[in-house]
């Protein structure tokens, strides 16, 4: 690993991104145009020491992970995020899914400028890269996974407790459009061995899915209304809608409710509450602005 070059790599972009074009405050106090060290490594989920020593080039080498959350943070394009995984000694730069996947810079310049609005990007596998706070604070953070189950349909069909998101009527609705709009994707992917695997496990270890399967159905999910369990505020009725990336492979996903309506004011007092563990009284005293 090429450690000094490494550490003025992450200096150089750092430098160059302004507070505003990442969703933070400027400040008066600022000594510098761009980043400071523990703002990268809040955008990037790392620890401020940690993040300081890469860029004093004294680190152990970074995983993949760690590699694509700076690129993430950093705005980083292909190119740069290729010469990052260079510089670590990583030749092999993520693929387009998994944790460690490369989320488009417009979809992360799109993400930022939603921030009251729950957003998240994911894979076409349904694979979360990145929430915004407010989609943290309605949907929860995505669990640190490996394999089929980073998929949250893989998870849909696999883990009983994942469901818990949704009233169990609306479970048969979910789990056609899930088979509907993976059956779309194998289809413009013919080649994808990733996606099939995922199918062929699936069909193994589910036979709602296996079912499913063989209806037929195809249909990508650009835009569905959905009801959603806050462990605080109950449910919330929601409309999802969706930004497909060039190649089909991620998607921006935003959630919304009609002005004057239960669900509005149940998102503009998560925007306030955010993550903070509330009881339902608490809650509800909230609401009512007691």
């Amino acid at each position: 690993m090429n450690e000094p070059e490494l550490a003025a790599f992450l200096r150089s972009r750092r430098d160059r991104i302004r507070p505003s074009e990442v969703g933070l405050p400027t400040g008066p106090r600022r000594r510098v145009p761009g980043l400071r060290r523990e703002e990268v490594a809040q955008l990037a989920g790392l620890s401020a020491d940690y993040y300081t020593e890469l860029e004093r080039g004294r680190s152990a080498q970074p995983s993949a992970q760690v590699l694509a959350s700076l690129a993430r943070a950093l705005r980083l394009n292909g190119d740069e995020r290729d010469h990052l995984f260079h510089l670590a000694n990583r030749p092999n730069p993520p693929a387009a899914r998994g944790p460690a996947a490369h989320v488009q810079p417009a979809m992360l310049s799109l993400l930022d400028r939603l921030t009251t609005t729950p957003a998240q990007v994911i894979t076409d596998l349904h694979e979360v890269l990145v929430q915004n706070p407010s989609a943290v604070a309605l949907l929860g953070r995505q669990p640190v996974a490996r394999g089929p189950a980073t998929s949250f349909v893989y998870r849909w069909f696999t883990d009983p407790d994942i469901r818990a998101l949704h009233p169990p009527e609306d479970h048969d609705h979910h789990s056609r459009v899930f088979v509907a709009d993976l059956r779309a994707v194998v289809a413009r992917q013919a080649r994808d061995t990733e996606a099939n695997r995922m199918v062929a496990a699936l069909r193994r270890r589910s036979q709602e899915f296996a079912t499913l399967w063989e209806t037929r159905d195809v249909a990508l999910r650009r835009a569905d209304h959905k009801r959603i369990v806050h462990p605080a505020l109950g449910v919330i009725e929601v409309d999802c809608h969706s930004l497909f990336s060039e190649d089909g492979h991620q998607r921006l996903l935003w959630f919304t409710a009609p002005p004057g309506t239960e669900g509005a004011a149940q998102l503009e007092l998560l925007s306030v509450i955010g993550t903070q563990d509330m009881t339902v009284e608490e809650a509800a005293e909230a609401r009512h602005g007691r």
